[in-house]
C-alpha cells in the first residue's frame, strides 16, 4: 500500500460526493445528480485504495 495511492483514493471518493451534494443543494431544480459517473468515480476511488503498488526492481538482477 502507498499512501500516495491511497490519498487519490480517498481524495476521488470525497470528489464524487461533494459534486453529487452540489447538485442536490444547489437550488436549481434543473440540476440533477448523475448517478452514473457518481457510481463509476467511486469505484474507481476504491480501486485505487484497494491498489497494490509494484515493488521496487531488485538492482542486482539483470534487465530483459
Amino acid at each position: 500500500m502507498n499512501i500516495k495511492t491511497t490519498l487519490a483514493g480517498i481524495g476521488t471518493i470525497l470528489v464524487a460526493i461533494g459534486a453529487a451534494l452540489k447538485a442536490v443543494f444547489d437550488g436549481d431544480p434543473s440540476t440533477n445528480v448523475d448517478l452514473a459517473q457518481t457510481v463509476a468515480q467511486i469505484t474507481i476511488g476504491v480501486g485505487l485504495i484497494a491498489a497494490r503498488d509494484a515493488k521496487p526492481v531488485d538492482s542486482k538482477e539483470p534487465k530483459l
